[in-house]
């Protein structure tokens, strides 16, 4: 075989090892957020469930939340909400929701269907919450220490792992004992 033909050959092959190895054995950490340590971005949203009811983070002042924003066109916010019923069972720490560029019918028969998770859900029908809170795919969950700060940010479905090693841990330095 000619060397012309057996260079790109090579090349492609070490361009595919690469690939490879970065999508199975890469490193999986999560991006960081710029807020991590900073105060969490205020809001005031409506309710899904009732548009004259305004919810707001304020309300958890004081105590520990988390903030998982979501919507019914998110197939992982699919893949993690069953888990998300389970903790919310806990009683270990409340979860607000935010409901992101979603249609508001379509939310509410979400959760009729497959169970509630969330202490209040907020209504953030154009994304300008989501802007403040950095927020460029769902599902993504925030911890809010009680003091307001922000302490860690996941991207992508909740999993069990997640919750035990990345939340958990988190929740205990926070003054929460689970």
């Amino acid at each position: 075989m000619p060397i012309r033909f057996l260079v790109p050959l090579l090349v492609l092959a070490a361009l595919a090892a690469l690939f490879w190895f970065g999508l199975f054995h890469g490193n999986q950490r999560q991006i960081s957020s710029p807020l991590v340590g900073k105060p969490a971005p205020a809001f005031t949203l409506p309710s899904v469930g009732d548009p004259q009811r305004s919810v707001s983070n304020e309300t958890w002042r004081g105590r520990p939340y988390l903030l998982n924003v979501w919507a019914t066109w998110c197939v992982g916010c699919r893949e993690e909400h069953d888990l998300l019923v389970e903790i919310a069972r806990t009683n270990v720490v409340p979860i607000v929701g935010l409901n992101w560029k979603d249609d508001r019918a379509l939310a509410i028969g979400w959760l009729k269907q497959l169970g509630n998770p969330y202490a209040d859900v907020a209504f953030d029908e154009v994304g300008r919450v989501a802007i403040d809170w950095g927020v460029y795919g769902a599902p993504e969950t925030f911890l809010v220490a009680g003091d307001g700060r922000v302490v860690h940010k996941h991207v992508g479905p909740m999993t069990r792992d997640t919750w035990q090693n990345e939340f958990l841990p988190r929740l205990r330095a926070t003054g929460t004992s689970p």
